[in-house]
């Protein structure tokens, strides 16, 4: 078979005319085309790239600022709740001292309202009872009474301290022509009585010692001695005095306040 080297040529150079006029008109355009849009997206991903650091960096701020900000509200909010919870302990602590104040002060007033009607019934008893036993011991009394009454007396001068026995002496021995010793006694003294008396005395007192008697119905089945002051004195009306007083003194101690 015979090569027809002419065609062969022409093809060849129709072929490079086409590979030129491919290159030239249609591969490089479409080059061109597709540079252009890897640069633009190069550019679009450098511009996102740069946008989402830039966003991150935003994220951050922001976080930074929210993190801050929920510090402080929560700075704000604790000293708001510690304001207001030393503001409820001021004002529960000024109501229970109102409060504690006013108990104090009914209990105070129901205290002072117990104690007078108490002193006062107390005292209106205690009256009646004494009012009721002096009476009833001077109804008692009678001869055989006022002979043990002088006799306690007379035992009573026997056995004084010494301390008193020399005071009293001194007291009956004084010279005093204005002031004599003085015997009282609720009932009448008899004269057996009398000189009973008298004799105890001077021979107690070693001294003739002028005497005299008289009658003191305040005296409840008693008798009193008494010379320039000095008193010796022995009753049973003594022992209702000292009933009295220790009734009395009871009636006047304070209540004892219960712990609440």
């Amino acid at each position: 078979m015979l090569i027809d080297w002419f065609t062969v040529f022409a093809q060849v150079v129709n072929f490079l005319i086409l590979v030129w006029l491919l290159k030239r008109y249609l591969y490089r355009p479409i080059l061109n085309a597709i540079d252009a849009r890897e640069k633009l997206i190069a550019a679009e991903l450098a511009y996102a790239a740069k946008q989402k650091e830039d966003a991150q960096t935003e994220r951050k701020i922001f976080e930074a600022k929210n993190a801050e900000h929920n510090k402080q509200a929560a700075k704000l909010l604790q000293q708001a709740q510690d304001a207001a919870d030393k503001e409820s302990d001021r004002l529960i602590l000024e109501v229970t001292s109102a409060a504690d104040a006013m108990r104090r002060k009914q209990q105070e007033d129901m205290a002072r309202d117990a104690k007078s009607f108490k002193q006062a019934l107390s005292q209106k008893v205690s009256n009646e009872v004494f009012s009721i036993a002096r009476k009833t011991l001077s109804d008692l009394a009678t001869k055989s009474l006022e002979d043990s009454i002088v006799e306690v007396f007379i035992s009573k001068l026997n056995n004084l301290a010494s301390d008193t026995k020399t005071t009293l002496s001194e007291a009956l021995t004084t010279t005093n022509t204005s002031v004599t010793p003085v015997f009282r006694s609720a009932f009448e003294l008899s004269r057996a009585q009398q000189e009973k008396l008298k004799s105890a005395i001077n021979e107690i007192f070693s001294e003739d010692i002028p005497l005299e008697f008289k009658t003191d119905v305040a005296l409840i089945s008693g008798i009193e001695l008494s010379a320039n002051g000095q008193k010796l004195a022995w009753s049973i009306a003594e022992y209702l005095a000292a009933l009295e007083e220790g009734v009395d003194a009871l009636i006047e101690q304070k209540p004892v306040e219960k712990a609440l």
